[in-house]
């Protein structure tokens, strides 16, 4: 198993409306979800000092073949239909890395 954080901002005109998708996620979405092994998933929302609004994910990965298992989900018509609705809400960090959306981050601490 292994964890993994990333972040990305949110529109400030978009957070209703991120709160209402989430609210309800699609049957199929979380069932995709679990089929490609992500276990935990959460996505947090924090506006921090710069005034601008953040979103933290957190999920564990207990499958063998991450990368598979992420363009087995990027390929799920359904799944692409879920992030094309999410996406317009969220912002982005121009120094995330190549073929990131949300940013990754590192893990410094943990304790079970």
């Amino acid at each position: 198993m292994k964890r993994y954080g990333s972040v990305i901002g949110l529109k400030a005109e978009k957070i209703a409306e991120y709160r209402r998708l989430h609210a309800a996620v699609w049957p199929d979405v979380l069932a995709m979800i679990r089929q490609c092994h992500f276990r935990h998933y959460s996505i947090y929302l924090r506006r921090l000092p710069d005034g601008q609004h953040y979103l933290f994910s957190y999920f564990e990965y207990e499958g063998n073949d991450f990368a598979a298992d992420c363009a087995r989900m990027a390929a799920d018509p359904v799944t692409q239909r879920w992030w094309a609705e999410c996406m317009p809400c969220q912002e982005p960090f121009a120094e995330r890395a190549e073929g990131e959306w949300w940013a990754g981050m590192e893990e410094v601490f943990h304790v079970d």
